[in-house]
């Protein structure tokens, strides 16, 4: 028999697709590209990192961890000569709820509305102490209209988990590169993710054959039963670090919730186009 699924990891399972819409969808890509901001990393860099100001490279390589140094610097701080933050994080809300306003088409305005306000509540009760991506997205104001209040807190709650996931991964000694090679070998592909975190060949075969050292790998790269064990360890730790806000919700509120953003979370995940963390799909 299975072990049950935290709460934690369930839920995130139904908002990251919804948080993906901001980085994955035409609407996002056009108004990236309306605040002269192309339509690839540059945008993506800095719109995660707005929330923050105009900062530049290393922080953003330190707060978001997997990507190479080198990809990082190639949008910052170049991007805030084309759009101050303040136009980023307009672009970014634009985009999001444009997204999610087309494809959540078929969903009753009622239940985006209850999906919104639930999780609403539930970024009420976060601690962001120690959490600095999720610090500085909760500071901003509250967006408009329901389509956009349902991804700024989708968004809040991945920073949160987010934030809390690096935490895991340091504490288990693994670098930025590690963790994505650890992650290939669990259940993601090398081919897609690699280029999409900007490690070279001989980064990443470094990486590797540091963790075949640990021995967490293989020598032909297969996950070891100690390197499940580890990367189960970090899983774990990432569901605690963000178990608390969803643990004040009763059985029926968090079944409630679920039943209102399955179906959101089932068209976003349909629709994107890419899936390089190897997100399952959702059942409606």
């Amino acid at each position: 028999m299975s072990a049950p699924v935290h709460p934690a990891r369930a839920l995130w399972l139904l908002f990251e697709p919804v948080y993906a819409v901001a980085f994955l969808q035409p609407e996002s890509r056009t108004a990236f590209e309306a605040a002269g901001l192309d339509n690839g990393w540059r945008g993506y860099f800095a719109a995660r990192s707005a929330p923050l100001g105009a900062v530049d490279a290393p922080p953003v390589v330190a707060a978001f961890f997997s990507f190479a140094p080198q990809m990082v610097e190639q949008a910052l701080p170049q991007a805030w000569t084309h759009a101050s933050p303040a136009q980023v994080l307009a672009a970014r809300s634009a985009g999001a709820t444009g997204a999610l306003a087309r494809l959540l088409e078929p969903v009753a305005p009622e239940r985006v509305e209850a999906a919104a306000t639930a999780l609403e509540a539930v970024t009420a009760r976060l601690d962001c102490a120690g959490r600095v991506l999720a610090a500085a997205n909760a500071a901003l104001p509250r967006a408009a209209d329901h389509y956009g209040r349902l991804w700024q807190a989708a968004n809040l709650l991945r920073e949160h988990r987010g934030d809390g996931h690096v935490a895991a991964l340091v504490a288990a000694g693994l670098d930025g590169c590690e963790a994505p090679v650890l992650h290939c070998a669990v259940h993601a592909d090398r081919a897609v993710l690699q280029p999409m975190r900007g490690w070279s060949d001989q980064e990443w075969d470094a990486a590797a054959a540091r963790l075949v050292e640990r021995g967490w790998l293989t020598a032909q790269g297969a996950v070891t039963d100690l390197g499940r064990t580890r990367h189960g360890a970090i899983e774990a730790a990432t569901d605690r670090a963000a178990g608390r806000p969803w643990e004040g919700l009763s059985d029926a509120e968090l079944t409630r919730l679920e039943a209102d953003l399955r179906p959101i979370a089932a068209i976003c995940r349909e629709r994107m186009p890419i899936n390089p963390l190897a997100m399952p799909p959702v059942e409606r």
